[in-house]
């Protein structure tokens, strides 16, 4: 059973909280999409000032295509190498965006999105999707964000 948290400590004291929850939820679990739900979940219930979490995924043909996620209806698919999603995907490393609206070729699936950050699931080299956390504000996601999350992703990746 899942319990909500008040997270009241500091930043980091919090996403160490958030970190720990994770490895419960996933515990045990080898599904792959309850593994992402939850994922999604949680974090949409933890991060404040954000409008939309989830994942695409890496399909057959190569896209990035909807996976699990917290928020407004999403675009489906997204070509690699395209938006931040797609470029992120690519590159194979974090893009954090502090102003969607300036980045070349950005996908405005939800037009209240300002910022976002976008983070690769790689098993080994393999690129096997990656979460997308969009915000209403701009500057919303910093370093310390992009180093939690990136370990917030390890865990899971442990469990896909």
């Amino acid at each position: 059973m899942f319990n909500v948290e008040m997270y009241t400590g500091s930043r980091e004291e919090n996403f160490e909280l958030a970190k720990k929850q994770l490895k419960a939820l996933l515990l045990d679990e080898p599904n792959q999409i309850a593994n992402l739900s939850n994922t999604s979940a949680l974090l949409n219930q933890f991060l404040d000032r954000i409008n939309w979490v989830g994942f695409y995924l890496v399909d057959t043909n190569g896209e990035l295509v909807l996976g699990p996620f917290q928020g407004l209806p999403a675009c489906v698919r997204i070509p690699i190498g395209k938006g931040v999603c797609g470029t992120a995907a690519l590159k194979k490393e974090t893009i954090l965006v502090d102003d969607v609206h300036q980045f070349p070729g950005h996908i405005a699936c939800d037009a209240a999105s300002q910022s976002e950050i976008v983070i690769p699931l790689l098993k080994g080299e393999k690129l096997i999707g990656v979460l997308d956390i969009d915000s209403p504000e701009k500057n919303r996601f910093d370093d310390t964000d992009q180093q939690m999350l990136e370990e917030i992703v390890a865990i899971l990746l442990n469990h896909l």
